[in-house]
């Protein structure tokens, strides 16, 4: 296989900034640049863009590789690269020609605003209403979840017509009515800047839309990573913790059964993602693998916190991030049979109840 990274590793580069990039809501500039050098921003891209179309299994082991150096990172690329996957899919030529080749080049940073019509804030009123209007469409409300708003020069955002179908578009943040609110305060991953997107009758001219309106918008335009890059990730902070165990292991035999099993279970369930993104794959296949990276990701980091012992409770031990980081894998965009299977791992049987 040919390697990850072609010219330039960019690894050392993100692990030596994962600690400043977690705690800090600030740009991770230094890793973001490096990710330029070596040439990520093309990977999922066309060719004829400037890019070098790097297939599924290439792009996830990619993601991967990225996510065990600096999970903040890995977390911001999958958010642009959700939002190059809809441009490149869904998008007319002319818009891609304007759009695409930027992207390619570093020169542009592109996320999405979908949250809201999924996971968050779907079951009241919706969070963006769209209205037709004679050219195009007009947006009015808050997407909620946005990484690296103020950063992006275009939007990728979903929106609800009041008949309740969807609509996607491309929104430029130069656009009047468009206002990015201040990076919201996590708990972790905050170097991400994620934050709300405040649309203010934006007018949205009909080149700008990239599909809709219609029913059940984001089952359109599925394709190469998307639906199992959010198990990746995991699978790369997984693979952070277990490296740590057993590095300890060596020295410590007692750790030598736990780094062995963990790291053969993060084995067992990247050959499944592998295999699933050879072939085509169902959203309840994407959804099993998830809860099961979940439920895994929570094990090795917990148990590299607890090989740590008290040294990993400080600020500076990675320990203790990764044990962090792991918990938004429960909140991210989690479908319901994910969910599903995370609480059951998490909630005790009836059997341990009578123990």
């Amino acid at each position: 296989m040919e390697p990850l990274f072609e010219s330039y590793d960019p690894r050392p580069v993100l692990s030596a900034n994962a600690a400043a990039a977690d705690a800090q809501a600030s740009w991770p500039t230094a890793s973001w640049e490096a990710l330029g050098q070596s040439g990520v921003p093309q990977w999922c891209l066309p060719t004829v863009h400037g890019g070098q179309a790097r297939d599924r299994v290439r792009l996830l082991l990619g993601y991967e590789a990225l996510a065990g150096a600096c999970l903040t990172t890995a977390f911001i690329l999958s958010q642009r690269e959700a939002g190059c996957r809809r441009l490149r899919d869904l998008a007319t030529p002319d818009l891609q020609a304007e759009v695409l080749p930027r992207l390619a080049r570093g020169e542009w940073f592109t996320t999405v605003g979908l949250s809201h019509l999924t996971t968050s804030r779907q079951y009241g009123p919706p969070a963006v209403r769209v209205h037709a209007d004679g050219e195009g469409f007009t947006f009015n409300g808050v997407t909620p979840w946005v990484t690296g708003a103020a950063r992006a020069n275009v939007l990728v955002c979903g929106g609800t017509m009041d008949d309740g179908k969807q609509l996607l578009a491309a929104i430029f943040q130069d656009q009047q009515g468009v206002k990015v609110g201040p990076p919201m305060d996590l708990m972790a991953l905050a170097g991400s800047m994620t934050a709300e997107v405040h649309l203010n009758e934006v007018n949205v001219p009909r080149r700008q839309v990239l599909a809709g309106p219609s029913d059940r918008i984001l089952m359109q335009g599925k394709s190469d990573s998307g639906g199992l890059e959010t198990s990746c990730l995991a699978l790369g902070l997984t693979g952070a913790a277990t490296a740590y165990l057993e590095k300890e292991a060596r020295l410590r035999p007692e750790l030598q059964d736990a780094a062995r099993l963990l790291e053969g279970a993060r084995q067992t369930l990247r050959q499944r993602m592998l295999d699933l993104a050879e072939g085509s794959f169902t959203a309840e296949q994407a959804a099993e693998l998830r809860g099961q990276a979940n439920a895994l990701v929570l094990r090795a980091t917990q148990a590299a916190l607890t090989a740590s012992k008290g040294a990993g409770f400080l600020r500076d031990h990675p320990a203790q991030r990764w044990a962090r980081q792991a918990l938004f894998f429960l909140v991210w965009s989690c479908p319901r049979p994910a969910a599903d299977a995370t609480m059951a791992f998490l909630t005790p049987t009836e059997c341990e109840l009578t123990l």
